[in-house]
C-alpha cells in the first residue's frame, strides 16, 4: 500500500467535510415548504425534484425524503417509477466520486487506519461472495445509510449495471412506502417519514438476511470442508 495521501484521498476527506457542514447547515423542511408551493405546476415541481436528487447527496438526505416528496405531488401510480428513476440518479454522483478517489486500488489512508482496512477487505470479501446484484440488493433492502452502501459498493468493485440492478430492486419496497406515505400528505414535512417505521426496517432486515442466506451457507459449507 501506498504510505502517503494521494491528492485523491485529500480531495474525498475535503468532500466528506463538505457533506458534513452541508447537512449541519442545511435544514430539509425549510426546503420542503419551498417544495410544496410548487407542487401545482407539475414542470416546475419536477425541475425542484431534479434539483433535490441532484444535491441530496451533498447534504446526506435520505433517499425515501425525496421519495416522499415524489408521491406528495405525482401520486402513487407516476411516484413509484420516478422514485426509483430518482434513487438510482441520486446514488451516481458518490458512485462515480468514491471510484474517483479509490483510484482502482486500495485508499492511501487505509494505511493509517487498520479499523478502515478491515471494513474495506471486509466489504469487498462480502460482494464477492454475495455477488453484485445480490449483495447490493440486500445492502439496499437492510435500512443502511443509501450513500454509505453506494460507496463500499463503488471501492469493492461493483460493476455499474450490478448497482443498478441491486439499487432498483433493493430500493423498491422503501421508495413504494415512502411514495405512499407522500400521496397521502396534506403538506410535507420531515415528520412524515415517521410513518416508514419498524415494521418495515425489520420486515426489510429479514429480507435481505433470507436472500444473503444462499451465499452464507455456501461459504460456510466450503469453509468446514
Amino acid at each position: 500500500m501506498r504510505a502517503d495521501l494521494s491528492p485523491r484521498a485529500l480531495a474525498g476527506a475535503a468532500l466528506v467535510a463538505l457533506v458534513v457542514a452541508a447537512s449541519l447547515l442545511t435544514s430539509p423542511d425549510a426546503v420542503l415548504v419551498h417544495v410544496e408551493a410548487l407542487a401545482a405546476d407539475p414542470l416546475l415541481f419536477g425541475a425542484a425534484l431534479v434539483v433535490l436528487y441532484s444535491v441530496r447527496p451533498l447534504v446526506a438526505w435520505p433517499t425515501t425524503l425525496v421519495a416522499v416528496v415524489v408521491g406528495y405531488g405525482y401520486g402513487v401510480a407516476l411516484g413509484v417509477p420516478i422514485g426509483l428513476a430518482g434513487a438510482v440518479y441520486t446514488s451516481m454522483p458518490p458512485f462515480f466520486a468514491a471510484r474517483w478517489v479509490d483510484d482502482g486500488g486500495p485508499i492511501p489512508v487505509l494505511d493509517r487506519l487498520s479499523a478502515v482496512g478491515r471494513f474495506r477487505t471486509s466489504a469487498e470479501r462480502y460482494f464477492d461472495t454475495a455477488g453484485g446484484v445480490r449483495g447490493v440488493t440486500a445492502a439496499r433492502l437492510a435500512p443502511i445509510p443509501a450513500d454509505a452502501v453506494t460507496c463500499t459498493a463503488s471501492v469493492s468493485g461493483v460493476r455499474l449495471r450490478h448497482f443498478v440492478a441491486g439499487t432498483l430492486v433493493g430500493e423498491l419496497p422503501w421508495t413504494v412506502a415512502a411514495v405512499v406515505v407522500g400521496s397521502s400528505a396534506n403538506t410535507l414535512t420531515t415528520h412524515g417519514l415517521g410513518a416508514i417505521g419498524l415494521p418495515l426496517a425489520v420486515a426489510m432486515v429479514v429480507s435481505a438476511a433470507v436472500l444473503l442466506a444462499g451465499p452464507a451457507y455456501e461459504t460456510f459449507a466450503h469453509s468446514s470442508e
